[in-house]
Protein backbone atom coordinates (compact mmCIF):
# COMPACT_ATOMS: atom_id res chain seq x y z
CA UNK A 1 0.00 0.00 0.00
CA UNK A 2 1.38 3.43 -0.96
CA UNK A 3 2.19 5.92 1.76
CA UNK A 4 -0.27 8.74 2.43
CA UNK A 5 1.13 12.13 1.38
CA UNK A 6 -0.19 15.50 2.59
CA UNK A 7 0.92 19.12 2.25
CA UNK A 8 0.60 21.52 5.19
CA UNK A 9 -0.16 25.14 4.29
CA UNK A 10 -0.65 28.26 6.39
CA UNK A 11 -1.61 31.89 5.76
CA UNK A 12 1.52 33.96 6.41
CA UNK A 13 2.73 37.53 6.04
CA UNK A 14 -0.56 38.79 7.43
CA UNK A 15 0.76 41.97 8.97
CA UNK A 16 1.05 45.55 7.83
CA UNK A 17 3.79 48.03 8.70
CA UNK A 18 4.73 47.58 12.35
CA UNK A 19 1.72 45.35 13.03
CA UNK A 20 2.25 41.59 12.75
CA UNK A 21 -0.41 38.94 13.09
CA UNK A 22 1.35 35.65 12.32
CA UNK A 23 4.59 34.16 13.66
CA UNK A 24 5.98 33.64 10.18
CA UNK A 25 9.45 32.47 11.15
CA UNK A 26 8.23 29.74 13.51
CA UNK A 27 5.41 28.55 11.25
CA UNK A 28 7.81 28.29 8.31
CA UNK A 29 9.71 25.67 10.28
CA UNK A 30 6.57 23.50 10.30
CA UNK A 31 4.52 24.01 7.12
CA UNK A 32 5.50 22.94 3.62
CA UNK A 33 3.58 25.64 1.71
CA UNK A 34 3.12 29.32 2.63
CA UNK A 35 0.10 31.32 1.47
CA UNK A 36 1.63 34.80 1.48
CA UNK A 37 -0.64 37.84 1.75
CA UNK A 38 -0.09 40.11 -1.27
CA UNK A 39 -1.09 43.49 0.13
CA UNK A 40 -4.83 43.55 -0.50
CA UNK A 41 -6.12 42.06 2.77
CA UNK A 42 -2.82 42.20 4.67
CA UNK A 43 0.89 42.34 3.98
CA UNK A 44 3.15 45.01 2.54
CA UNK A 45 6.27 45.05 0.39
CA UNK A 46 8.72 44.60 3.26
CA UNK A 47 6.66 41.78 4.77
CA UNK A 48 6.34 39.97 1.44
CA UNK A 49 10.07 40.21 0.89
CA UNK A 50 10.88 38.93 4.39
CA UNK A 51 8.51 35.97 4.20
CA UNK A 52 9.75 34.98 0.74
CA UNK A 53 13.35 35.01 1.96
CA UNK A 54 12.48 32.90 5.01
CA UNK A 55 10.45 30.45 2.91
CA UNK A 56 13.27 30.07 0.38
CA UNK A 57 15.76 29.35 3.17
CA UNK A 58 13.53 26.54 4.48
CA UNK A 59 12.53 25.16 1.05
CA UNK A 60 8.88 26.01 1.72
CA UNK A 61 6.74 26.58 -1.39
CA UNK A 62 5.42 30.11 -1.84
CA UNK A 63 1.79 30.70 -2.81
CA UNK A 64 0.11 34.00 -3.66
CA UNK A 65 -2.84 34.50 -1.32
CA UNK A 66 -4.99 36.83 -3.41
CA UNK A 67 -7.90 38.77 -1.96
CA UNK A 68 -10.47 41.45 -2.48
CA UNK A 69 -9.02 44.93 -1.84
CA UNK A 70 -10.10 45.09 1.82
CA UNK A 71 -7.37 45.97 4.32
CA UNK A 72 -9.85 47.32 6.86
CA UNK A 73 -11.93 44.15 6.83
CA UNK A 74 -8.98 41.72 6.50
CA UNK A 75 -10.48 40.47 3.25
CA UNK A 76 -13.42 38.89 5.01
CA UNK A 77 -16.16 41.28 3.92
CA UNK A 78 -18.40 40.43 0.98
CA UNK A 79 -17.64 42.65 -2.01
CA UNK A 80 -18.95 42.97 -5.55
CA UNK A 81 -16.02 43.56 -7.88
CA UNK A 82 -16.48 43.62 -11.68
CA UNK A 83 -14.92 40.57 -13.29
CA UNK A 84 -12.43 42.48 -15.42
CA UNK A 85 -11.29 44.48 -12.40
CA UNK A 86 -10.94 41.37 -10.23
CA UNK A 87 -8.97 39.63 -12.97
CA UNK A 88 -6.49 42.52 -13.10
CA UNK A 89 -6.21 42.72 -9.31
CA UNK A 90 -5.49 39.00 -9.00
CA UNK A 91 -2.74 39.27 -11.63
CA UNK A 92 -1.37 42.37 -9.89
CA UNK A 93 -1.07 40.56 -6.55
CA UNK A 94 0.63 37.53 -8.09
CA UNK A 95 3.07 39.76 -9.94
CA UNK A 96 3.97 41.70 -6.79
CA UNK A 97 4.77 38.54 -4.85
CA UNK A 98 6.68 37.03 -7.79
CA UNK A 99 9.18 39.91 -7.67
CA UNK A 100 10.11 39.07 -4.08
CA UNK A 101 10.04 35.31 -4.64
CA UNK A 102 12.48 35.62 -7.53
CA UNK A 103 14.73 37.94 -5.53
CA UNK A 104 14.86 35.22 -2.87
CA UNK A 105 15.91 32.67 -5.47
CA UNK A 106 12.60 30.89 -5.90
CA UNK A 107 9.21 31.38 -7.62
CA UNK A 108 5.54 31.66 -6.77
CA UNK A 109 4.38 28.04 -6.92
CA UNK A 110 0.57 28.34 -6.65
CA UNK A 111 -2.36 30.68 -5.97
CA UNK A 112 -4.97 30.55 -3.21
CA UNK A 113 -7.85 33.01 -2.73
CA UNK A 114 -8.38 34.42 0.76
CA UNK A 115 -11.37 35.02 2.99
CA UNK A 116 -14.52 36.34 1.33
CA UNK A 117 -13.09 35.70 -2.13
CA UNK A 118 -12.29 32.08 -1.21
CA UNK A 119 -15.87 31.49 -0.11
CA UNK A 120 -17.39 33.42 -3.03
CA UNK A 121 -15.65 31.37 -5.72
CA UNK A 122 -17.02 28.14 -4.28
CA UNK A 123 -20.35 28.92 -5.99
CA UNK A 124 -19.99 32.15 -8.01
CA UNK A 125 -19.00 31.27 -11.57
CA UNK A 126 -18.27 34.85 -12.66
CA UNK A 127 -15.96 35.60 -9.76
CA UNK A 128 -14.31 32.18 -10.07
CA UNK A 129 -13.72 32.82 -13.75
CA UNK A 130 -12.17 36.20 -12.96
CA UNK A 131 -9.69 34.59 -10.56
CA UNK A 132 -8.77 31.97 -13.17
CA UNK A 133 -8.36 34.68 -15.80
CA UNK A 134 -6.16 36.64 -13.40
CA UNK A 135 -3.87 33.65 -12.89
CA UNK A 136 -3.58 33.22 -16.65
CA UNK A 137 -2.97 36.94 -17.13
CA UNK A 138 -0.10 36.75 -14.64
CA UNK A 139 1.54 34.18 -16.91
CA UNK A 140 2.48 30.55 -16.48
CA UNK A 141 0.34 27.63 -15.37
CA UNK A 142 0.16 28.13 -11.63
CA UNK A 143 -1.93 25.60 -9.68
CA UNK A 144 -5.01 26.89 -7.86
CA UNK A 145 -5.58 25.74 -4.29
CA UNK A 146 -9.22 25.57 -3.22
CA UNK A 147 -12.22 23.74 -1.81
CA UNK A 148 -13.14 20.39 -3.41
CA UNK A 149 -16.15 20.70 -5.71
CA UNK A 150 -15.84 24.48 -5.99
CA UNK A 151 -16.59 26.42 -9.16
CA UNK A 152 -13.05 27.78 -8.90
CA UNK A 153 -11.41 24.39 -9.31
CA UNK A 154 -13.91 23.33 -12.00
CA UNK A 155 -13.19 26.42 -14.09
CA UNK A 156 -9.45 26.18 -13.51
CA UNK A 157 -9.43 22.63 -14.85
CA UNK A 158 -11.43 23.69 -17.91
CA UNK A 159 -8.85 26.42 -18.53
CA UNK A 160 -6.03 23.90 -18.31
CA UNK A 161 -4.68 25.03 -14.93
CA UNK A 162 -3.56 22.47 -12.33
CA UNK A 163 -5.78 22.26 -9.24
CA UNK A 164 -5.13 21.18 -5.66
CA UNK A 165 -7.89 20.31 -3.20
CA UNK A 166 -7.65 21.68 0.32
CA UNK A 167 -9.14 20.87 3.73
CA UNK A 168 -9.32 22.71 7.06
CA UNK A 169 -8.80 20.93 10.36
CA UNK A 170 -9.77 23.94 12.46
CA UNK A 171 -12.92 24.93 10.57
CA UNK A 172 -16.35 23.31 10.78
CA UNK A 173 -17.99 21.94 7.63
CA UNK A 174 -21.60 21.96 6.49
CA UNK A 175 -23.26 18.73 5.40
CA UNK A 176 -22.63 19.85 1.80
CA UNK A 177 -18.87 20.06 2.31
CA UNK A 178 -18.54 23.85 2.44
CA UNK A 179 -17.11 25.84 5.33
CA UNK A 180 -19.49 27.01 8.04
CA UNK A 181 -19.55 30.86 7.99
CA UNK A 182 -17.37 32.36 10.73
CA UNK A 183 -20.35 34.27 12.16
CA UNK A 184 -22.03 31.00 13.19
CA UNK A 185 -21.30 29.35 16.52
CA UNK A 186 -18.87 26.46 16.21
CA UNK A 187 -17.45 27.61 12.87
CA UNK A 188 -13.90 27.77 14.22
CA UNK A 189 -12.60 24.79 16.21
CA UNK A 190 -10.46 25.95 19.13
CA UNK A 191 -9.83 22.66 20.94
CA UNK A 192 -6.26 21.61 20.08
CA UNK A 193 -6.83 17.88 20.59
CA UNK A 194 -9.82 17.96 18.25
CA UNK A 195 -7.86 19.84 15.57
CA UNK A 196 -5.05 17.28 15.76
CA UNK A 197 -7.47 14.37 15.54
CA UNK A 198 -9.29 15.93 12.58
CA UNK A 199 -5.97 16.55 10.82
CA UNK A 200 -5.04 12.89 11.07
CA UNK A 201 -8.50 11.80 9.89
CA UNK A 202 -8.43 14.17 6.93
CA UNK A 203 -5.00 12.96 5.85
CA UNK A 204 -5.63 9.24 6.27
CA UNK A 205 -9.33 8.81 5.45
CA UNK A 206 -10.15 11.92 3.40
CA UNK A 207 -13.24 12.43 5.55
CA UNK A 208 -14.30 14.67 8.44
CA UNK A 209 -17.45 15.09 10.52
CA UNK A 210 -19.66 18.07 9.64
CA UNK A 211 -21.07 20.45 12.24
CA UNK A 212 -24.10 18.17 12.54
CA UNK A 213 -21.95 15.06 12.88
CA UNK A 214 -22.40 13.69 9.35
CA UNK A 215 -19.30 12.39 7.53
CA UNK A 216 -18.10 14.66 4.71
CA UNK A 217 -15.75 13.36 2.03
CA UNK A 218 -12.98 15.86 1.30
CA UNK A 219 -10.07 13.95 -0.23
CA UNK A 220 -7.69 16.91 0.04
CA UNK A 221 -4.05 17.03 -0.99
CA UNK A 222 -3.27 19.99 1.27
CA UNK A 223 -4.26 20.74 4.84
CA UNK A 224 -4.59 24.37 5.98
CA UNK A 225 -3.49 25.45 9.45
CA UNK A 226 -4.52 28.99 10.33
CA UNK A 227 -1.64 31.06 11.61
CA UNK A 228 -3.74 33.83 13.19
CA UNK A 229 -5.23 31.74 16.00
CA UNK A 230 -3.91 31.62 19.60
CA UNK A 231 -1.21 28.97 20.03
CA UNK A 232 -0.93 28.50 16.26
CA UNK A 233 2.75 27.51 16.27
CA UNK A 234 2.47 24.88 19.01
CA UNK A 235 -0.66 23.48 17.37
CA UNK A 236 1.00 23.29 13.96
CA UNK A 237 3.96 21.44 15.45
CA UNK A 238 1.67 18.97 17.17
CA UNK A 239 -0.32 18.37 13.99
CA UNK A 240 2.82 17.66 11.97
CA UNK A 241 4.26 15.42 14.67
CA UNK A 242 1.07 13.37 14.89
CA UNK A 243 0.81 13.06 11.12
CA UNK A 244 4.37 11.82 10.79
CA UNK A 245 3.95 9.47 13.76
CA UNK A 246 0.90 8.08 11.95
CA UNK A 247 2.96 7.27 8.88
CA UNK A 248 1.91 10.28 6.80
CA UNK A 249 4.53 11.78 4.48
CA UNK A 250 4.32 15.55 4.96
CA UNK A 251 5.68 17.38 1.90
CA UNK A 252 4.72 20.07 -0.62
CA UNK A 253 2.15 19.23 -3.29
CA UNK A 254 4.08 21.23 -5.90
Amino acid sequence: MSQVVIDLNADLGEGFGRWRLTDDEQLLSVVTSANVACGFHAGDAATMRRVCELAAERDVRIGAQVSYRDLAGFGRRAMDVPADELCAEVAYQIGALEVFARAAGTRVAYVKPHGALYNRVVRDEEQAGAVVDGVILAGGQLPLLGLPGSRLLDMAEKAGLPTVTEAFADRAYTDEGTLVPRARAGAVIADADEVVARSLALATTGSVASLTGRPVDVGARSLCLHGDTPGAVALAREVRARLEAGGVDVRPFS
